[in-house]
Order: C-alpha cells, then structure tokens, then sequence
C-alpha cells in the first residue's frame, strides 16, 4: 500500500519545511511507503486529497496544521463518501486542535509512529452551509465551528505572528476583540427546537479543543454521531475575563451563562450577517446550517 502525503511547507509558523526532511526520514526507517507533494497555495491540499483519492491512493496523510488537516478531509469527503480511504495526521501546526481531540499529545514524531497503527477509527464530520459573497457555499469540517465572538476572534489571528505560536496569537486577538464587541441576538434552532438568544459565541463542537488548546467542549466525542453545542450566553467583558482561564481545564462549563446542548442539526441566523469559523479558518457569514455525518471519516491514531 502506497500513501499519499501531503505536506504544507508553511504550516507551523513554516516550520514544516525544516521539520519535513527528518519526518520523511523516519517514514522511511518505518518501512511506510509513500510519496508526497508540497501544497503551494490556500486549498491546494482539497485539491490535491481529491485527486488522490479519486486516483485510488487508499491511505491520506496530512502534514501541517488544522487547516490542513481541514483540506485534506474536504478533498476525501468530496471524492468519495464510502469510507474507503485511510486518513493519518502529522500535525506540525500551531494548534494542534484536532490531534487533542483524537487523544494524541500532538508531537510530530509520535504522530508519525501512529502512521502504521492497525487502529482504524470511524470518526463523525460536519457539514457547515453558508454565505460567502452572495453566494451559498458548503463546508466539512471534524473538529468543530462557531459563530460569534470566536468567529471575530478568527478573523483577528489570521493578521497575528504565527511565529509566537498557537496559543499566544489567539489570545492576543481575543483580547483585541474583546475591547469593542458586542454580544449578538440570534436565531438558533437545534433539531426540532428553535431558541431566540443573546449570546457571545456558539460552538458546533465534534471534537473538544479550540483555540490552540481550549478545552471548549469537554465531552464531545468524534464518535458519538452528535455535535456538543456550547452557547456562550450574555456575558459581560467582566464575565468573560474572569472565565477565560477556566476554558482550558473545561471547567467553565458551570457558569450559569454557560450552556451545553446536544443536536444532529443546527441552525443560525441573525438580522446582521456573523462571521463564521471552522477547523479555526475563517469561512463566511450566516446564516449557516451543521449537520453531523456520522462515521463519514476513517482515521489512524
């Protein structure tokens, strides 16, 4: 079996690029077998993982960030939705999100041990719809997406030095956010439920971790075939500061402006169009639709 690796040079502050020749190395004192191509632009990973799959490579291994990881998973799932093609992940990225929420302690090198794992995974993905100029786009995505204050905060770290890092970025755009937002009133319906809110964010959450290790969703699964909802309701800057610290262990989960809910479907909508993040990237606006693929992914780890 020969694998399909798709390496992006400038994930992790482009550290890839210098990590590359001694994970390659390693693949091939393994005994993995491979070959690979370098992403040259934004979606040329979709790209790529697409063609790949449809070419018959039966096993995809992404190397780079979460948003790499999030192409790869787009190019598989717009290929093919029979579950025959492997995923891995060599996550070299800032985050390291979505390598948390599988339970790997996202060190590059034990990634690359996981690569020959007889443990396939089914995991569940998410299929976010919404607006972008004007027009109505789809997305997957496998860690988790959030409208709101999250969204905003998105927009702001894709203008930090990625060179400081995954966590020091988001917390300086977070705090750059914070100074002059205004909590949203929206439209969410879940399921066969339908809420009028004020809140700050709302997380579609499949995986646990955002952020750069935010435990946001401390029990979601990426296998229980449901999306863990976390409204973060009407909290004031005062709130907000004095939770922040607490999302990292999961524990602010029991502030009484904190809700968890559990749905197969969401939607969300407001008077104002909401920025739209998903896998940390940002995507559009709403009002956007998730629905939850259920064992739509098979991953190594």
């Amino acid at each position: 079996m020969v694998a399909k690796v798709i390496v992006n040079p400038v994930a992790g502050a482009k550290s890839t690029e210098q990590k590359w020749p001694h994970i390659s190395r390693l693949m091939r004192d393994m005994g993995f077998s491979y070959d690979f191509q370098y992403t040259e632009s934004q979606g040329h990973a979709i790209e790529i993982a697409r063609n790949a799959a449809l070419n018959g490579y039966p096993y995809l291994v992404a190397v780079g960030g979460d948003g790499t990881i999030n192409e790869v998973v787009n190019g598989i799932l717009t290929a093919s939705h029979d579950q025959k093609t492997l995923m891995g992940v060599v996550d070299t990225g800032t985050g390291n999100d979505f390598v948390r929420s599988l339970g790997l302690d996202g060190n590059y090198l034990h990634s690359c041990q996981h690569l020959l794992s007889p443990k396939h995974t089914l995991v569940d993905a998410g299929l976010v719809t919404f607006q972008k100029e004007g027009h109505q786009v789809s997305r997957f995505f496998v860690n988790g997406a959030g409208v709101g204050f999250d969204a905003e905060v998105a927009a702001a770290t894709e203008h930090m030095p990625k060179a400081l890092g995954g966590t020091i970025p988001f917390v300086m755009a977070l705090a750059k956010t914070l100074l002059g937002y205004r909590n949203k009133t929206i439209d969410i319906g879940l399921d066969k439920y339908n809420y009028t809110r004020r809140v700050l964010s709302v997380i579609v959450a499949n995986g646990s971790y955002f952020g750069g290790g935010m435990k946001i969703a401390p029990s979601a699964l990426i296998t229980d075939s449901r999306f863990d909802v976390i409204t973060l309701g009407d909290v004031n800057k005062l709130e907000i500061l004095q939770t922040f610290p607490k999302i990292y262990k999961g524990t602010h989960i029991t502030h009484p402006k904190v809700k968890t809910e559990h749905a197969h479907f969401v939607s969300i909508s407001s008077e104002e169009g909401l920025y739209l993040q998903a896998d940390g990237e940002l995507l559009g606006k709403t009002p956007a639709t998730f629905e939850v693929l259920p064992q739509a992914l098979t991953m190594v780890f």
